[in-house]
């Protein structure tokens, strides 16, 4: 299941992201979307895209591309 996927709100962890792309998987690990990392899914804008997602203390938008290469699982 990806981020992606799952329902608002609903928290999962992160199994792996963007394993085929190391730029993107680079950037991902700089916010914080990282393997073991627990994440909240908050809301989605009405055309369901941006996801807006909690990392700890922090909340980040992120495109549903993104989301969809970030490998997760329920929690």
């Amino acid at each position: 299941m990806t981020l992606a996927d799952m329902k608002v709100p609903s928290q999962c962890r992160i199994i792996s992201a963007a394993n085929e792309n190391i730029e993107v998987q680079g950037r991902l690990y700089a916010l914080g979307l990282y393997p073991g990392v627990s994440v909240s899914i908050l809301r989605l804008a009405p055309t369901g895209d941006p996801i807006q997602i909690r990392i700890g203390g922090m909340l980040l938008s992120i495109r549903k591309h993104e989301a969809a290469i970030i490998e997760v699982e329920a929690i």
